[in-house]
């Protein structure tokens, strides 16, 4: 279903005789249409052409509704994904729609006149507006219309796609009406921090806005109820629902009440990390990867990071939403359940703030108290033992340490504290992710930098280095090692497979070299460090789900080296 629809609004109109004349003749212009299908995604790839394979329909990131476009492109595959829209002669349409990352086209061909295309860089953050017009030719009645990435980038995201102009006779997606109030509301699962809220799915909705008290606090999409988190211990909160669709949000629900248990001990301090650890990130989300609970993930992994927390209206704040849908009917309770049994075989569970939902700023006091408040009942809802900071839009040292700081003080010293800053976030001690990593050394786990989609980089020599080497894991870690944090504090990050990033996968092999090269000064490249680090603390992979979708290959083999090192 089309979410794009245009009001009825009373105006005022003033005709002239021409008009008039015009209007009697029958040749007044008819409203324009968006004549593309399925231009929100919320049927899947209906009406879609995908090249290779590339593209698939996913529920998140979105930019409205509960479906999107993702296509990835691979090797000389741009990944273009394309539809033929019924036109009208000698017309002009307008061609638009919202983008994510990084090297995004839109365009037309088979215009009969100019065939048209635009694009952006992108910074793969953030939804970007894409639009373009073209004006068909005197017999063109069908043009195709397309959107595609670039070549060794990464995956692009597509929501809102449309084509406004005359009817060409060739069906349009009706627009839906405002939704009414969501009825049923009810709280349950209660506990010290957290209370679950339901209610009646309305029939045309494509989300729900939920109020926590009059105020905004979370948007649902594939579901009729959410966990609220972060809340006080023996504590009331009045809740209203509403639903949204794209001609608007429609009225609040009846208030319902949920007041919160007494003080909750927590789930108790995690297992300490080994002297050597294999980290991997968890998909809460289903990206064509292999689809894993908990309990699936390998055992090489001594932290897995789940991926991601989700922002809210409150400044810094988090929370956390199973996609039980998308993981195949992974309950709440079943997730809570692996969590703690990981836990038992003494792995590390850990919560990721960032990613692809990095919109969390930490930029003063109140929004780093929020963080650290929201952070500790998620640990206590789920039982995770520490936090991941992956913000990709940077990051403010001060607070994000004030932040750190404050977890810290309510967890003790079981937290657990990574980080995955890019390439270019760890050239310097200058950096925010470097600063902060040195601000909280005496509390900080280990600092598993992305050794991929990057460009060329500095080494602690001084010299630049290509990814996709030995020499650019090694000289690159160098600057963290000689920069002040501790062996036990730097991991290499790489992809689990070459689908796993858009650029800089290496082999387990080169891994290993990496690793031996660091620790024990054998198998380096040109680059030789000055001197070996035994104590660095392992490898991190993006992610659990691409190595599993490749046969563990990267975990069978990195992680008995990472185990092995000195």
């Amino acid at each position: 279903m089309n979410r794009i629809r245009s009001l009825a609004l009373p105006i005022a109109v003033t005709l002239t005789v021409g008009a008039l004349s015009a209007l009697a003749a029958g040749t007044a212009q008819a409203a324009d249409v968006n004549v593309a299908r399925n231009g929100g995604f919320e049927s899947g790839l209906a009406n879609w052409s995908c090249t290779g394979g590339t593209g698939a329909s996913v529920s998140s990131p979105v930019y409205a509704g509960s479906g999107a476009l993702k296509a990835t492109p691979a090797g000389q595959d741009n990944a273009r994904c394309s539809q033929t829209v019924t036109v009208k002669p000698n017309s002009t349409y307008t061609l638009s729609t919202q983008v994510q990352g990084s090297y995004v086209y839109l365009g037309a061909t088979g215009t009969g006149t100019q065939d048209v295309s635009t694009w952006t860089p992108g910074s793969g953050a953030g939804w970007q507006k894409l639009s373009t017009t073209f004006t068909t030719g005197p017999s063109t009645t069908q043009v195709t219309v397309y959107t595609h990435g670039w070549y060794g980038q990464p995956a692009y995201v597509v929501d809102e796609f449309s084509v406004f102009g005359p009817d060409g006779g060739g069906g349009t997606d009706p627009g839906p009406s405002v939704p009414g109030a969501p009825a049923g509301a009810a709280v349950s699962g209660q506990s010290a921090n957290a209370l679950t809220l339901s209610w009646n799915a309305v029939g045309s909705a494509t989300g729900y806005h939920v109020y926590q008290d009059g105020v905004r606090v979370k948007t649902v999409t594939g579901g009729a109820s959410t966990q609220i988190t972060g809340l006080t211990a023996s504590t009331s909160y009045s809740f209203q629902v509403s639903a949204y669709n794209a001609a608007g949000e429609g009225p609040k629900s009846a208030p319902v009440t949920g007041t919160t248990t007494g003080t909750d001990p927590g789930p108790g301090p995690g297992p300490a990390v080994p002297k050597h650890a294999l980290t991997g990130y968890w998909q809460n989300f289903d990206n064509g990867a292999t689809v894993q609970k908990i309990s699936d993930v390998s055992a090489q992994y001594d932290i897995i990071a789940v991926s991601f927390a989700d922002a809210t209206t409150t400044p810094g704040a988090i929370t956390f939403n199973l996609d039980s849908a998308g993981l195949g009917g992974y309950t709440v309770a079943q997730f809570k359940a692996d969590i703690a049994a990981k836990k038992a075989a003494g792995k590390s569970v850990i919560l990721s703030i960032g990613g692809e939902k990095g919109t969390i700023s930490v930029n003063d006091s109140a929004s780093a108290n929020n963080l650290a408040n929201s952070a500790y009942a998620l640990m206590q809802e789920y039982g995770f033992t520490g936090i991941d900071i992956d913000l990709e839009n940077g990051l403010n040292p001060t607070y994000m340490t004030q932040a750190l700081r404050s977890l810290s003080s309510k967890v003790g010293s079981s937290l657990v504290i990574t980080m995955a800053p890019q390439t270019i976030d760890m050239q310097s001690t200058q950096g925010g992710y470097f600063k902060t990593a040195l601000n909280i050394k005496d509390i900080l786990t280990v600092v598993n930098m992305q050794y991929y989609n990057s460009g060329s980089m500095n080494g602690c020599d001084g010299k630049v280095y290509s990814q996709g080497s030995v020499d650019f894991l090694t000289a690159l870690a160098c600057i963290q090692l000689e920069g002040g944090l501790d062996p036990s504090q730097v991991g290499i990050g790489v992809p689990a497979s070459p689908s796993g990033a858009g650029s800089g996968y290496v082999s387990p092999t080169i891994v290993g070299n990496a690793l031996d090269c660091l620790t024990r000064g054998t198998s380096c490249g040109s680059f030789k460090p000055s001197k070996t680090y035994p104590g660095l603390r392992g490898a991190m992979t993006w992610s659990t789900n691409w190595d599993a979708k490749a046969g563990s290959a990267w975990s069978n083999s990195v992680g008995p080296k990472v185990h092995g090192l000195p």
